[in-house]
């Protein structure tokens, strides 16, 4: 079975502070330090996009040659029920083998925290695009590759985590999926630690009929090497 759109593995529920609090907001870079930072993809979707808007594609690859990934990403927003969205379609779809960056994190390889999400299945079984990240491991390699600009980020796995459902709704825990700042309702942060940080996120668990989802969450989190 797959995820199920409404109640997505990769769309934890945003806090109320984002939802009812201050409005959604679209990724905007932190303010860079000069002669500090390192290179990242330019603007990747159109000015004056609504974060309620429907999916749209966006000039970035996702790699990652350990699992064997190589997958097309679309930007995606939030849905009316104010979680992540999460395009599903037929068996045949090829949403099911793309990746989907929230557009209200940070553009991959900005110094604050990047969210990719990804199907852990589709329809009948079949593997998803991120069928496989429960098999990376500390110091694997992700790639985000600008095809206008054929720029590579490149980040290193540092560790995993699965969540419960109820685990995914806690301040804490979005913070860490999402970094500063979209948790709030405000555009990404700069990362204390002044690094590029990226959140892959997908289902995992058993699934659940009468949620029509799985009962967990499996996050992998990267920061930038190159």
């Amino acid at each position: 079975m797959e995820c199920g759109s409404s109640h997505y593995a990769a769309a934890p529920r945003l806090s109320p502070t984002t939802t009812s609090g201050a409005p959604h907001r679209q990724a905007v870079a932190p303010e860079p330090r000069r002669g500090a930072d390192p290179p990242v993809p330019q603007a990747l979707f159109p000015k004056g996009l609504s974060l309620r808007a429907g999916p749209v594609p966006v000039p970035l690859q996702l790699l990652i040659p350990s699992i064997n990934v190589s997958s097309a990403v679309l930007g995606v927003g939030v849905t009316p029920g104010d979680v992540m969205d999460a395009p599903e379609g037929p068996v045949h779809d090829p949403v099911w083998q793309e990746a989907f960056w929230y557009r209200g994190s940070a553009i991959p390889g900005v110094v604050s925290t990047a969210l990719i999400a990804g199907h852990i299945n589709g329809p009948r079984g079949t593997s998803g695009v991120f069928g496989g990240i429960d098999r990376l491991k500390p110091g694997d390699i992700i790639i985000v590759r600008d095809t206008r600009r054929r720029l590579d980020v490149r980040f290193a796995v540092t560790n995993s985590m699965s969540f419960t459902l109820d685990q995914t709704t806690q301040p804490d825990v979005l913070k860490r999926i999402y970094g500063v700042g979209p948790v709030a309702g405000t555009t990404p942060q700069r990362a204390a630690d002044n690094r590029a940080h990226l959140t892959l996120i997908t289902c995992a668990g058993n699934f659940n009929t009468g949620l029509g989802t799985h009962d967990h969450r499996l996050a992998v989190f990267a920061t930038r090497v190159a």
